[in-house]
């Protein structure tokens, strides 16, 4: 197994800039096991490479934009399994994540939808990438996964980078975000130990493929 480079946060931080300096589009990808740290560390990429180099270049585009409605996981009788591998489109994922690495293309702003946790939705049309965006971050669970169509992302994003983070640490933001969206403790954390905990076993499976692993 080839050894990974491991980069603080600042670090990754500070490797986005440059790829954002470098011009060209650049697609980030940044995979991890729930409540591993994706989500921030992706704010704060783009939050970064926006301050030191303007509005509209660097832009976040989550997966969980491409969870399933909750009426269709009703239908489908994946409800209590949300977040499963197979409760995302994950066909509609890979292909934005295609017009979003094509450089030169003739798509204008690509739109791509976001997801909503006051209401656990995803909502379409919700994120504007303009063609002069030469930074896309995106994070999600399965993004270094082996199975189909999951397994072409490595090979559409720039780079990939896996957070990494200690179990115990993990598991209590992940408590604390239940709590947050009106689960009560013990609930929170049975969620977070029995569903998001066998995602999590998927996830981390995987997180040696990634290019760089980020100790958040």
């Amino acid at each position: 197994m080839r050894t990974q480079e491991t980069l603080s946060v600042d670090q990754a931080v500070a490797r986005a800039v440059a790829l954002a300096e470098a011009g060209g589009r650049s697609v980030v990808g940044i995979a991890g096991a729930p409540g591993a740290g994706k989500s921030t560390l992706a704010r704060r990429v783009v939050t970064e490479v926006v301050t030191r180099l303007g509005p509209g270049v660097a832009v976040q585009v989550p997966m969980d934009g491409f969870h399933l409605a909750n009426a269709a996981l009703d239908t489908l009788g994946r409800r209590g399994r949300k977040g499963a591998v197979d409760t995302f489109d994950a066909a509609g994922y890979v292909a934005l994540v295609r017009r979003l690495a094509a450089t030169g293309g003739t798509d204008g702003t690509v739109w791509a939808p976001d997801f909503d946790r006051r209401v656990d939705e995803p909502v379409a049309g919700s994120i504007a990438v303009p063609r002069e965006t030469v930074l896309v971050v995106s994070e999600g669970n399965y993004l270094l996964d082996q199975t189909a169509p999951w397994r072409e992302l490595p090979d559409l994003f720039t780079e990939t980078w896996a957070c990494v983070v200690d179990d115990s640490v993990r598991i209590d933001r992940l408590v604390g975000r239940h709590m947050r969206h009106g689960r009560d403790h013990e609930a929170a954390r049975r969620w977070a130990v029995e569903v998001d905990g066998v995602n999590a076993d998927r996830v981390t499976a995987d997180l040696h493929r990634a290019s760089v692993l980020v100790r958040t």
